[in-house]
């Protein structure tokens, strides 16, 4: 019987493309090629991943973009809730710092809804969360620098986001191009995908369980 899972046993670098020009003014605020997909090395015996995980980066930030689908019913979300809320959650450490298991001031933990906000609670939501145990917390984002959209396709939804600098507290490319990470897409109906390790272990407040990605021209 194995006592730990795989991806104990070795850590994974993910490349993550520079894309210049984001975020863009179209239709699409990013457009991220097959280059930029996330391909979990390691998956779930017998399931097959629901979404489509692609990251990028250029001097302005790191952009985010999502697609899930296999959906028959609309997403479910509360703003209030949400990492039981079906979307994207994404952590990021601008220092690397995986040597402890309880986060710093540059660890930051994300959330994109595709449902949830707005009176009805029905419209998509961006939502910065402080991380349990937390050494110290990472500041928010300035209001409204964020830019995220979520539209609805066949059988899913495509989620677009960029986090600019701003919001990354230590972001410095220049000196540093690893950045830690993990994310997890949640859905009521297909259920739960993530990045190596499961709920077993506290992947959401734990930096020592994040991967490396590493920022690439």
């Amino acid at each position: 019987m194995t006592l730990l899972p795989h991806s104990f046993l070795f850590r994974i670098a993910y490349r993550c493309p520079y894309i210049k020009g984001m975020p863009q003014t179209g239709d699409d605020l990013v457009d991220l090629p097959e280059a930029c997909r996330i391909d979990r090395l390691i998956s779930e015996e017998n399931r097959r991943d629901f979404a489509d995980v692609r990251l990028a980066w250029n001097e302005a930030g790191v952009g985010l973009q999502v697609e899930v689908k296999g959906k028959q019913e609309p997403p479910q979300g509360d703003v209030a809730k949400p990492r039981t809320s079906d979307g994207v959650s994404l952590w990021l450490d601008t220092r690397d710092s995986r040597a402890s298991h309880r986060a710093s001031r540059y660890c930051h933990q994300f959330h994109f809804l595709p449902s949830g906000g707005g009176p009805e609670m029905d419209e998509p939501a961006f939502v910065q969360s402080p991380i349990h145990r937390a050494l110290q917390d990472a500041p928010n984002a300035p209001r409204n620098t964020v830019p995220f959209r979520c539209r609805r396709i066949k059988n899913g939804y495509r989620i677009e986001a960029f986090l600019p600098a701003a919001a990354l507290s230590g972001f410095d490319p220049e000196q540093n191009r690893k950045l830690g990470f993990y994310y997890a897409v949640r859905d009521t109906e297909l259920g739960e995908q993530v990045l190596s390790v499961g709920s077993e272990f506290p992947y959401w407040e734990d930096p020592s369980l994040w991967s490396v990605l590493e920022l690439v021209r």
